[in-house]
C-alpha cells in the first residue's frame, strides 16, 4: 500500500478543530471518534445531501465499492466521505459535479444482496474537499474538517427553542419518526445549536438544492435561519396534507357507514321477512311481469329456464347480468296484449279530415282497411307504402293512422341503416348487445298491435355488416312476421297484429321482394287550393301556437297566402311553405317586439317586404312554330317540359339534340325524328321539309338533367310544328311515350303531371289511352276544369294539336 493510500496514525493526524484549551484540561484528550483520517474514500449521494446529525442507512452498488467498504469497514475510525452530486444518465459521476461541502459518516452493518450493498452511516462532520486523489471510482480525496464553533447567546438560543417546537408541531401532524425525534430532543443540547440546525434540515423533504444550503452555511446563526424556514414550509405541507386526509376519510367513513348499515338493514329485514336480497327480489319482479301476459309455451319455456338460472347464480357474477338484462327485455314484452281498436268508420274519417287537407286517396285507402276489420272485428296486419315527393306530409299521415285506429304509435327512421342487427338484434354473446327495433318498439308502446312508421325505406343501406332490406322481408311479409325471430331474444315474436307504414320519396332504390310486399299509394303533391287550405287550417295557426301568438296580433289574408303560393312555393310539397311562413312570423315578431307595431295585419303588398322579390315569375307558356309544351316526373313532383325545335340550315339534313337529355330520352328524340322523316307525305305541305335542313331539337333548362321516354310525343310533335310551319295557338300539354310505328305508349306520374300542368294555368292535355284509368281515378279535385284527350296513335295526337276546334276525349 502506498503512503497516500494508508490511514494516518492518530499521533500524525490532526486534531480536530475546537476550542482552546490547555494540556492539562482533561477535554484535551483526543478520543478515537475524534481523530479522523486527511485521506477518505468519497462516496456520491445522489438522492439529497447527508448532514452531521443524520443517522440513515445508505445503498451503493456492489462494483466498484465492494472492496473497498470492506477495507473501511476494518479500519478503527470505519469512516467514508459521503458527498451530494446530482445523478447522471449513465455511468459515474465526474468529481467536478460533486458538491464543495460534504459530510463524514461512519459505517455501520454493511450487507450486501444481490449487486448492491447496504449499510447504516452516521453522520459526524463536515468536510471540504482539498484535493482529488482519485478521479475515477472509487474517489479518494485529501479533506479538511469544518468544526461548529461553540455558540451561547440569546439569538442562537431563541433560533433553537423555536426550532424545537416546529419541531414538537411536526411530530404531532405527522408521527411517522416521532420515536427518533423524541430520542433526539431528549439528548439536545442548546450548546450545539449548529447540529439541532443540520437535523432540523434532515427531517424536511426539501429540494436538494435547499438541503445542500444548509449544509454549505458554516456560520451558525445563518444556519439556525435557514433550517427553520424549511422546517416551518414542512409544517405547512403536512398541515394541509392532514386537511386534504382528513376530509377524504371522513367522506369514505361516511360510505363505509352507509354500506354497513344498508348490510346490516337488509339481513335484519331479510330475518323479519320483510323485504329480500337482489336476487330474489329480481325473480319476483320479473315473475310479476308476466302474471297478466298470455306467453306462448316456448317463449315461457325460455324464460322459465332463465329465471331458474338467475336464481342460482351470485349476484356478482358477470353471467348475472347477462342474465338479468335478458330477463328485462323479455319480460318487458306485451305477450298477448292488444288495444282496443277504434271500429267507427265515421269518427275515424273525422279524424283524418281534421289533421289533413287533401290526400283523399290516401284516406280512403285507410277507410277501407278500418271497414274491412269492423266487419271482420279484428284489425289484421297490413304495410303501406307512402311514395311522395318531401313536405307532401308523409309522415304526419303516420300519426293520424295511429290516432285514426286508436292505436299506439311507434316511429324510426330506416336512413342511412346498414346494420341488419339494427332490425333483428345482436346476438347477446356480445358486448352491449339489444333486440332490433320492432322487439324495442313493442316494449315502448306495450301492446302487439301498434302502428310502427318505418321513414326513409328508400334510403336503407348495406355494408359488410349486413342487408337490412333482407331482414326487414321476414318482419314485414304478412306470411312470416306472425314468428318473427329476434336473434337477442332467440322467442318468436308475433308481429302479424302490428300495423306498418312506410314512407319513401321514389321507388327505385328499393328492392323488389320488399316492395312486392308493400301497398302502395302515392302522395303527388298539393295544387294551389289545397295548400292554401292547408296553410289557412293547420300550417298557420300552428306556427301562432306554438310561438304564443293570437290572430288579433298577427294575421295573413288568404290573398297573401295565395301570392306566397304562386310566386315562392310552388314545389309539391308544403315543407317550403311552411318555411316562407315561419320568416313573415319571425320578421313580423320584430316589429311587435320593438314597438313599432301593436298589431300585423300581412297583405298581397307586405309579401315582398317580408320575403323579397318572388323566386317565381307569372310567365306565359311558351308558344310559337316549333314549341311545344309537355310533362314531366321528378322526385319532387310534376314540371312542365317546353321542348323547341328549330331549322339551322338547308345545308344538309340532320339532327342535333341539346338539354343535358339522358339516353333514353335521346332515342325518344331520334325515333321521334325518324317517325315524322318517315311520314311527311301525309302533312301535305312542304313534304320535303326535312330533305334539306339541319334541325336543332332542345329541351331548356340545360343545366338540370332530363331523362325518360315520356317526351316522346312533345318531341315528334314540336318536329310536325317546325315542318307544318304551324304554331299552336292554346295552352296545351302533352305526355306519352312514341314507338317507331306510331304508337303511343302509357307513362307513370299521371296525377304529378296534371297538378303541374294545373299549376302552369294550362287547361288542356294530351295523354296516352292506356293512362285512361289513372286519370279516372284521380280526386275531383285534380280532374275539375281539365280537358283531357286521350290518343292511342301519333295520328290522334296530330287531330287533337292541329284541329281547328277543341274536341275533348274524356
Amino acid at each position: 500500500m502506498s503512503d497516500d493510500e494508508k490511514y494516518f496514525d492518530p499521533s500524525e493526524s490532526n486534531l480536530v478543530e475546537n476550542d482552546e484549551v490547555s494540556i492539562s484540561d482533561p477535554r484535551a484528550l483526543a478520543l478515537p471518534d475524534d481523530v479522523l483520517p486527511e485521506i477518505l474514500y468519497i462516496l456520491p449521494v445522489s438522492s439529497r445531501p447527508f448532514f452531521p446529525a443524520q443517522v440513515q442507512p445508505v445503498m451503493v452498488d456492489a462494483e466498484p465499492w465492494e472492496e473497498t467498504l470492506e477495507y473501511i469497514a476494518d479500519q478503527p475510525q470505519a469512516v467514508v466521505g459521503l458527498i451530494y452530486a446530482e445523478r447522471q444518465a449513465e455511468g459515474a459521476p465526474k468529481v467536478e459535479t460533486f458538491s464543495e461541502i460534504g459530510c463524514v459518516a461512519k459505517t455501520h452493518h454493511a450487507e450486501k444482496k444481490d449487486d448492491k450493498i447496504t449499510f447504516l452511516a452516521q453522520g459526524l462532520k463536515r468536510i471540504e474537499v482539498v484535493e482529488w486523489l482519485s478521479t475515477e471510482a472509487p474517489y479518494r480525496a485529501r479533506v479538511r474538517y469544518i468544526s461548529d464553533s461553540k455558540v451561547r447567546d440569546d439569538q442562537s438560543k431563541a433560533y433553537s427553542i423555536a426550532i424545537l417546537d416546529a419541531i414538537k408541531e411536526l411530530i404531532r401532524l405527522n408521527p411517522l419518526f416521532s420515536e427518533d425525534l423524541r430520542q433526539y430532543l431528549g439528548r439536545f443540547s442548546f450548546n450545539e445549536p449548529g447540529l439541532l440546525a443540520d437535523f432540523a434540515a434532515s427531517i424536511t423533504s426539501a429540494e436538494p438544492q435547499e438541503l445542500y444550503d444548509v449544509l454549505a452555511t458554516l456560520p451558525i446563526l445563518p444556519r439556525l435561519n435557514t433550517s427553520l424556514t424549511l422546517l416551518r414550509k414542512e409544517l405547512e405541507i403536512a398541515r394541509l396534507q392532514n386537511e386534504i386526509s382528513a376530509e377524504v376519510n371522513d367522506k369514505i367513513s361516511k360510505h363505509q357507514r352507509e354500506f354497513f348499515l344498508k348490510e346490516q338493514l337488509k339481513v335484519i329485514q331479510k330475518e323479519l321477512g320483510i323485504s329480500k336480497d337482489d336476487r330474489t327480489s329480481d325473480v319476483e319482479m320479473f315473475e310479476e311481469r308476466l302474471a297478466d301476459k298470455t306467453i306462448p309455451d316456448a317463449a315461457k319455456k325460455k324464460i322459465d329456464e332463465e329465471l331458474h338460472k338467475l336464481s342460482i347464480l351470485e349476484s356478482g357474477s358477470p353471467e348475472y347480468g347477462v342474465t338479468r338484462n335478458y330477463l328485462d327485455w323479455a319480460t318487458s314484452i306485451p305477450w298477448g296484449v292488444h288495444s282496443e281498436d277504434n271500429l267507427d268508420i265515421n269518427k275515424a274519417r273525422e279524424v283524418l279530415e281534421e289533421h289533413h287537407a287533401g290526400l283523399g286517396d290516401v284516406k280512403d285507402r285507410i277507410i277501407e282497411f278500418l271497414a274491412l276489420g269492423a266487419h271482420r272485428q279484428e284489425m289484421g296486419g297490413s304495410i303501406m307504402l307512402l311514395v311522395g315527393p318531401p313536405g307532401v306530409g308523409k309522415t304526419s299521415i303516420g300519426k293520424s293512422i295511429a290516432e285514426s285506429l286508436n292505436r299506439e304509435f311507434y316511429r324510426f327512421s330506416l336512413g342511412g341503416m346498414r346494420d341488419e342487427s339494427e332490425i333483428k338484434g345482436h346476438r347477446r354473446t356480445y358486448i352491449g348487445a339489444l333486440p332490433g327495433k320492432f322487439v324495442q318498439a313493442l316494449k315502448d308502446v306495450q301492446v302487439e298491435n301498434p302502428v310502427i312508421m318505418l321513414d326513409e325505406i328508400d334510403k336503407i343501406g348495406s355494408s359488410f355488416h349486413g342487408d337490412p332490406a333482407s331482414a326487414l322481408l321476414e318482419a314485414l311479409d304478412p306470411e312470416q312476421n306472425v314468428e318473427f325471430l329476434d336473434h337477442y331474444l332467440d322467442m318468436r315474436v308475433d308481429l302479424s297484429k302490428t300495423l306498418f307504414v312506410c314512407t319513401a320519396n321514389q321507388l327505385d332504390t328499393i328492392p323488389a321482394p320488399l316492395l312486392d310486399r308493400m301497398d302502395v299509394i302515392r302522395l303527388s303533391g298539393y295544387i294551389g287550393e289545397e295548400k292554401l287550405a292547408i296553410a289557412k287550417q293547420h300550417l298557420w295557426p300552428k306556427l301562432l301556437k306554438r310561438n304564443k301568438l293570437l290572430k288579433k296580433q298577427l294575421n295573413i289574408t288568404d290573398a297573401a297566402l295565395k301570392y306566397i303560393i304562386e310566386s315562392y312555393a310552388r314545389e309539391a310539397g308544403v315543407r317550403g311553405l311552411d318555411k316562407l311562413l315561419q320568416k313573415i312570423l319571425r320578421k313580423a315578431v320584430v316589429q311587435l317586439m320593438t314597438g313599432e307595431k301593436d298589431s300585423i295585419s300581412v297583405g298581397v303588398k307586405d309579401v315582398e317586404t317580408f320575403l323579397g322579390m318572388p323566386y317565381f315569375r307569372n310567365e306565359k307558356t311558351l308558344r310559337g312554330v316549333g314549341v311545344v309544351t309537355g310533362l314531366a316526373w321528378t322526385s319532387m313532383g310534376g314540371a312542365t317540359l317546353p321542348v323547341e325545335a328549330n331549322k339551322v340550315h338547308d345545308l344538309s339534313r340532320g339532327l342535333k339534340l341539346t338539354g343535358k337529355l339522358g339516353d333514353v330520352m335521346k332515342e325518344s328524340a331520334e325515333i321521334a325524328y325518324s317517325y315524322v322523316l318517315s311520314h311527311t307525305k301525309s302533312y301535305q305541305k312542304n313534304a320535303e321539309f326535312f330533305d334539306k335542313c339541319m334541325v336543332h331539337l332542345h329541351v331548356p333548362e340545360g343545366a338540370t338533367p332530363k331523362d325518360g321516354p315520356s317526351a316522346g310525343i312533345t318531341m315528334a310533335t314540336a318536329l310536325m310544328s317546325l315542318a307544318k310551319g304551324e304554331p299552336i295557338q292554346r295552352p296545351l300539354a302533352m305526355t306519352g311515350e312514341l314507338t317507331l310505328t306510331g304508337q303511343v305508349l302509357p307513362v307513370g306520374g299521371i296525377r304529378e303531371k296534371l297538378i303541374a300542368a294545373k299549376r302552369s294555368k294550362i287547361t288542356e292535355v294530351i295523354l296516352p289511352e292506356a293512362n285512361r284509368r289513372d286519370f279516372e281515378e284521380l280526386p275531383d279535385s285534380v280532374k275539375d276544369n281539365m280537358t283531357v284527350h286521350f290518343a292511342e296513335r301519333f295520328a290522334d295526337v296530330e287531330k287533337i294539336v292541329f284541329a281547328k276546334s277543341d274536341r275533348g276525349i274524356h
